[in-house]
């Protein structure tokens, strides 16, 4: 898997579908905010857009977006669940631990430290497998339209399977860093990092949506 050549395309798909566009980059910075509107537009490109779609027929963008953000949740439920569980009980035992007949339990405190940190491994854990089930599954719902598919765990991992296991991994962690370090230079510029972030929110959106439809297409299946 040529992995530079998929970010070069991803940046030029967003280069091309904004820059001297300004009208669309203003109303996607909007879209932003009205986030399933955002969500309805990387529909469209996980569909397979050679280009960055236009700007229209907002109603069916809206509902798109709507749809894909009940499939995030749904997915997201497990990683929920085991958050709740985790800082609840952590609560709790810190209620219950930190001192015995009033006075200090170190043993206790040192067991609430060794079960929070237990629980946020398998947090991690969780939330790293479900974010590589994800990464398919919503470029399959949007090509297909079909909740059920969406959710078809076996179709998903078969099509990762036909990437490579390692290559798919491998070109998500990139996708991670990449956007995670333009978050990062944008949050640490003093003053006007978070609206500089803002306004660059459509490049990002953009940028990760054709990189994911290339991961996908990858496999050789539309």
């Amino acid at each position: 898997m040529e992995f530079g050549k998929m970010v070069g395309d991803s940046f030029g798909y967003a280069k091309d579908g904004l820059v001297g566009k300004w009208v669309n980059w203003i109303l996607l910075i909007i879209s932003c905010i009205i986030f399933p509107l955002i969500m309805g537009y990387m529909m469209r490109i996980f569909r397979g857009a050679d280009k960055a779609p236009e700007l229209k027929e907002w109603g069916s963008m809206f509902i798109d977006g709507i749809k894909m953000f009940i499939v995030g949740i749904i997915y997201a439920i497990p990683i929920i669940i085991i958050e709740f569980v985790v800082l609840g009980s952590a609560f709790i035992t810190a209620l219950t631990a930190s001192t015995v007949a009033g006075q200090e339990n170190p043993a206790g405190m040192l067991a609430l430290i060794g079960g929070v940190i237990f629980g946020v491994i398998i947090l991690a854990i969780v939330a790293i497998i479900i974010g590589l089930i994800v990464a398919t599954a919503i470029v399959r719902f949007a090509r297909t339209n079909s909740f059920g598919e969406a959710f078809n765990f076996s179709a998903i991992f078969a099509h990762i399977g036909k990437i490579g296991f390692i290559s798919y991994v491998i070109a998500l962690i990139i996708l991670a860093i990449i956007i995670g370090v333009i978050e990062t230079i944008c949050i640490m510029i003093p003053y006007i990092g978070w609206v500089l972030l803002f306004i660059l929110l459509p490049v990002l959106c953009l940028f990760h949506a054709r990189y994911l439809t290339q991961l996908y297409e990858s496999a050789g299946t539309a």
